[in-house]
C-alpha cells in the first residue's frame, strides 16, 4: 500500500518562502512520479509541479516555474518543494500524489494519480 504524507505547510507573509515535503512509502515498480497539486477554495486541483523517477525529470505548472522548485532524496523517499515569492494567489491545500509508469503527457493529469496524500494547508497573506 502507498502512502503519501505531506508536511511543511503553514502561514507565511507575502514574499516569503515555504519548503513542503512529500514522504512516500510502499509501492512497488522503479517508474514513478511524484506530484504536487494545489487546490484552492472553490477551485478545481492545479498542477503544480512533478519529478519522475528513476530518470529524475521535473516539470512544472506554466505559471510556478522560476518560483518553486522540486527536489528529492532518495535515500528518505522524500519529494521536497521549495516555494519562493509567494503571494495570496499561492494559498491552498497542497497535495502530493504518486503516478506509476507516467509519461511526459499524463504528468500533469490528476486522473492518472492513483495515491494522494491527506494535504497541507499553506496560507499566504500580508
Amino acid at each position: 500500500q502507498v502512502q503519501l504524507v505531506e508536511s511543511g505547510g503553514g502561514w507565511v507573509q507575502t514574499g516569503g518562502s515555504l519548503r513542503l515535503s512529500c514522504a512516500v512509502s510502499g509501492g512497488t515498480g522503479n517508474s514513478y512520479a511524484v506530484a504536487w497539486f494545489r487546490q484552492a477554495p472553490g477551485k478545481e486541483h492545479e498542477f503544480v509541479a512533478a519529478i519522475r523517477r528513476p530518470n529524475g525529470a521535473t516539470y512544472y505548472g506554466d505559471s510556478l516555474k522560476g518560483r518553486f522548485t522540486l527536489s528529492r532524496d532518495n535515500a528518505k523517499n522524500t519529494v521536497y518543494l521549495q516555494m519562493n515569492s509567494l503571494g495570496p494567489e499561492d494559498t491552498g491545500v497542497y497535495y502530493c500524489a504518486r503516478q506509476s509508469n507516467p509519461s511526459a503527457s499524463t504528468i500533469s493529469d490528476k486522473y492518472r494519480y492513483d495515491y494522494w496524500g491527506q494535504g497541507t494547508q499553506v496560507t499566504v497573506s500580508s
